[in-house]
């Protein structure tokens, strides 16, 4: 019965391999393109079966998704002390100690689930959030591992695809594994498995090399805070990653709970949607770096954005399984061209002595709200339905084309760091 998570383990290394042969980048990438998704797993299962499993274990059904929410906020209120800790011992022992969070939450999930206890499960979740906050950060070792700065949008492409596998992993293993061991509601042996990528995670981390700084350019004089986020760059950058992430926060956390709980769909139904989403997320980035070379940034923000209005149609438009499909495909597709973005945009807005400090900002800013809109998401659509979890996330998708009008008139000032 784990055997498709066994296949998606061996693609995953030999996905990599095959990319390493024929697209020249440093160790350290491919290092984290094996080991993200598998900590990245962790995610995708508390987005299945946390609300769902939430609605046995908690008194009040409203609380549904609190564990989601605060995974998130955990990720948000970790992120500055992530960046700190990763200035002064290095982005490696970072990442070890986000993995090592990862692990202790997959032991108290499995304990939480074990016993029915839902206070214990909430706790897991943040400290799933902690974790991740320090895995959010690989994407910045990433950048830093990279020698020729034009090559950040592939780097980016590159390491968001493989979180195409952690799309599928999260998902089946939260399925397959699920009465594994014998618990009240199920999904203990879940975590269980969880434990077992972390540690594999961790010893991959092991030939992980903390990237060569200029230590003139790193100890250098760093600007006022408020100075760096005034900037128009970082402006456009810090709406186009946080409304884009936030709104997809908003629908997906909605979703599992809308389709098996209200809407009365079948839990493999379920998985699969948000599978598909998960994987929409990721698998643009084959080819989002040939789309930024050829056609901008600003193109790339434009065409997510057009996404997000169409995933409101959609979503309006019925609440049959491919209802649900197709805006979560499109959600996701749209988040990631908002997202890397956003993110190739970031390192435009400071100087290498600044990057800690605005790495942590950006990251509280962005899971900051994410949070906000997955606590928000269980309470609206149970008190007033799916129709208006959809309705209410329109003002934000106008605000994305007034950011977007704005990056096309004056692309070419914001794009030139001396101005």
């Amino acid at each position: 019965m784990f055997s498709n998570i066994v296949f998606a383990l061996i693609l995953l290394v030999l996905t990599t391999f095959v990319l390493a042969k024929y697209i020249k980048l440093p160790r350290n990438i491919w290092l984290l393109f094996m080991a993200q998704p598998l900590a990245m797993s962790a995610s995708p299962i508390i987005v299945f079966i946390g609300a769902i499993l939430s609605t046995s274990m908690a008194s009040d059904p409203s609380l549904a998704t609190l564990p989601i929410t605060m995974m998130i906020l955990g990720i948000a209120s970790t992120s500055i002390p992530a960046a700190l800790i990763a200035k002064k011992k290095g982005r490696k022992f970072a990442t070890f100690t986000g993995f090592f969070c990862l692990f202790i939450a997959s032991m108290l999930a499995l304990v939480a689930t074990k016993i029915a206890n839902f206070e214990l499960f909430v706790l897991a979740s943040t400290i799933f959030g902690a974790g991740s906050a320090f895995s959010q950060q690989i994407r910045f070792a990433a950048i830093e591992s990279t020698d020729n700065k034009d090559d950040i949008p592939k780097v980016l492409s590159i390491l968001m695809f493989s979180g195409l596998f952690a799309a599928f992993l999260g998902p089946e293993i939260a399925f397959v594994a699920k009465d594994l061991l014998i618990s009240p509601y199920g999904y203990s042996g879940s975590f269980l498995v969880l434990g077992f990528l972390i540690i594999f995670a961790m010893i991959l981390m092991i030939g992980f090399k903390n990237p060569k700084m200029n230590d003139s350019e790193d100890k250098g004089e760093a600007r006022p805070l408020l100075v760096i986020i005034k900037q128009p760059i970082f402006i456009v950058s810090i709406l186009s990653a946080t409304i884009g992430s936030t709104l997809m926060s908003y629908l997906m956390t909605a979703t599992p709970l809308s389709m098996h709980q209200i809407h009365g769909h079948d839990l493999i139904d379920t998985k699969w949607v948000i599978q598909s989403h998960i994987a929409a997320m990721f698998l643009p980035s084959l080819f989002t770096a040939w789309l930024v070379k050829k056609f901008g940034l600003k193109s790339l923000m434009f065409a997510g954005t057009t996404i997000y209005a169409g995933v409101a149609f959609i979503a309006l438009s019925g609440q049959q399984v491919m209802h649900f499909w197709w805006a979560l495909i499109l959600l996701g597709i749209g988040w990631n061209f908002l997202f890397l973005t956003g993110t190739t945009l970031l390192p435009l807005s400071y100087k290498p002595s600044e990057r800690h400090k605005i790495q942590a900002v950006n990251d509280f800013i962005l899971f900051g709200f994410q949070a906000f809109a997955s606590l928000m998401a269980g309470w609206v659509l149970l008190k007033a339905g799916w129709n208006v979890v959809v309705y209410t996330s329109m003002p934000f998708i106008l605000i994305l084309f007034t950011v977007t009008i704005y990056f096309y008139r004056r692309e070419k000032k914001l794009l030139d760091p001396g101005s």
